[in-house]
């Protein structure tokens, strides 16, 4: 059987480590690379066929990847050594935005060690239609979609809205199910939290964290794209606006 190949969340901690290791590779003996180690192969996300392989996200394959990133980094100035295009996409991810990234994967940590993503169901919309995962990692998305779809935390956010006496409808297109559906869409709506939850940590979700979208809206916010996987209403609409002055020219 293959080692299957890293995955976003595997690659978003082992990146964290080498950043914060100054992008200096580890090698097998270190403490750090032998905990990583222990914590990927702990992960809910692999076969247990795979786990009993001794070799799978051994130390020594551990410290292999820390040295992918740090030779493949733009500021390294001896040979890279060949990885592939994920380690690639989250070096860059890295580059450009070092603090986030290290705040998804100090989230992601904390929500393995306490046992909270174990107990997750896969969702639907983790992964979109070409197999790509969220830059951030699989398991956060796979966070955040179960917490949208908490039927009590929208039922309170659609009390809001009515009680601040404005129309159920979408936040960035102004799509109306009841208008569009009558009855059939009568009081649905999908929420989204404006801030991803790796940044705004675990604390309780607020209504005002919390937007109104269309399915459609939703799902788009959530789509990943290389380097990307998180939209803001306000950016979404910032994509339409330039998607329709893109076509009039």
């Amino acid at each position: 059987m293959r080692i299957p190949a890293w995955s976003e969340d595997e690659l978003l901690l082992a990146g964290a480590l080498v950043v914060k290791n100054g992008w200096r590779e580890l090698r097998t003996g270190n403490r750090e690379v032998q905990e990583l180690s222990d914590l990927l192969r702990s992960l809910p996300i692999h076969r247990p066929e795979v786990l009993s392989l001794p070799s799978f996200r051994s130390p020594d394959s551990v410290s292999r990847k820390t040295t992918d990133f740090m030779t493949n980094h733009g500021q390294y100035a001896g040979k890279a050594t060949r990885c592939g295009k994920p380690t690639l996409l989250m070096i860059a991810a890295f580059t450009d935005r070092e603090a986030e990234m290290l705040q998804a994967a100090q989230a992601l940590e904390a929500a393995i060690r306490s046992g909270e993503l174990h107990r997750l169901a896969p969702e639907p919309d983790e992964v979109d239609e070409t197999g790509a995962t969220a830059i951030e990692g699989r398991l956060l998305v796979r966070r955040a979609l179960a917490r949208e779809r908490d039927p009590k935390l929208r039922a309170l956010k659609i009390q809001q809205v009515r009680r601040q006496g404005c129309p159920l409808r979408c936040e960035v297109c102004a799509f109306d199910f009841a208008r569009t559906y009558g009855d059939l869409g009568e009081g649905y709506i999908e929420v989204h939290h404006v801030t991803p939850l790796h940044v705004s940590g675990a604390k309780e979700t607020k209504l005002d964290d919390l937007a109104c979208l269309c399915a459609n809206c939703h799902r788009m916010c959530h789509r990943s794209r290389p380097g990307e996987s998180w939209r803001t209403p306000s950016a979404l609409r910032e994509e339409i606006r330039q998607s329709s002055r893109t076509a009039r020219h």
